[in-house]
């Protein structure tokens, strides 16, 4: 590809991503992911000297890269390839830099919905039971996995969670999701009484740096935790806990979910405690087993006694 093509994609990817991010308030990990896509598929014109530009490109050319993805990466990541490259040139419409978009006939693979794995409220117990609470990070550790069990938390709006944001005299903590959306959420007494330990206990005597003053979790250092910090800590406590499914800090919101639901409650008072903007998304997150289904109609079915 002629470095006209490549400046011009390049231009074009910039100019999306800052739509992306002022005009539709997306996150800098969201503006990431769909620019990593675009990415991909400059890449591929550039390895192939194919000199087209993002106006010009055709249906054909689009087809023969997504042929060449497809060998290497599986259906669900193909999915969101598709979806993302259709977002960008939808864009383009928009802005009336084309007239059309390569991927209108292009359909992603078919995909069975996944139900993510949840723990079981032993489970949870068990991996808070391996907590060396002994330990410097013991206390915080303990009050991250409450928190994000007890409030259904994103990772991001965990390590982004400021001491500003807790309103404990009302039970509720402000999150900040995505498109940075507040929101507030219900507390209960024991996430409260461990994140208070934690504070009270263990962070009061940090040297914090100055930019983290009001970060709740910090690090050894005195700095906010990072999102590869998190995930570390959920996989460190999971294996020592001896727990054998595919567990990440997501998990736990998922967990928080489902068990809402389990015990009765309401799918758009869920809703609101996720932030979820769709219904659609809130039934994902909660995956509840054939049983609990049977006894919702058992109990609550007016017919159920004819």
């Amino acid at each position: 590809m002629n470095e006209y093509s490549i400046m011009k994609w390049q231009q074009t990817l910039k100019d999306y991503q800052n739509y992306l991010k002022i005009e539709r308030g997306l996150s800098d990990n969201t503006v990431y992911n769909y620019s990593h896509d675009i990415k991909k598929l400059i890449g591929w014109l550039d390895k192939n000297d194919i000199r087209v530009s993002p106006d010009q490109i055709s249906e054909e050319e689009i087809q023969q890269f997504i042929y060449t993805m497809a060998k290497q990466v599986n259906p669900r990541t193909q999915s969101r390839l598709i979806s993302g490259l259709r977002g960008f040139f939808n864009y383009l419409i928009f802005e009336e830099y084309r007239s059309t978009n390569p991927l209108e006939l292009i359909e992603s693979p078919k995909l069975g919905r996944k139900l993510p794995d949840t723990l079981t409220l032993s489970e949870i117990d068990d991996i808070l039971g391996v907590i060396d609470l002994s330990a410097p990070q013991g206390e915080r550790n303990r009050a991250i996995i409450e928190t994000l069990y007890g409030c259904g938390l994103r990772v991001s709006e965990l390590i982004g969670l400021q001491i500003s944001d807790l309103f404990f005299d009302e039970g509720f903590i402000k999150v900040t999701g995505k498109g940075d959306k507040q929101r507030f959420v219900p507390i209960g007494n024991v996430t409260m009484k461990f994140i208070d330990i934690y504070r009270t206990e263990i962070r009061v005597h940090q040297e914090i740096h100055p930019s983290a003053k009001d970060i709740l979790f910090l690090n050894r250092r005195g700095k906010p935790l990072t999102r590869a910090m998190i995930f570390t800590i959920v996989k460190q406590l999971t294996e020592k806990a001896g727990i054998r499914k595919n567990i990440s800090p997501h998990t736990f919101r998922h967990s928080f979910a489902t068990h809402l639901l389990e015990n009765g409650a309401d799918l758009r008072a869920i809703q609101q405690m996720l932030g979820h903007e769709s219904i659609t998304t809130t039934e994902i997150y909660t995956h509840i087993d054939t049983t609990h289904l049977t006894q919702v109609i058992n109990q609550y079915h007016p017919r159920k006694d004819l």
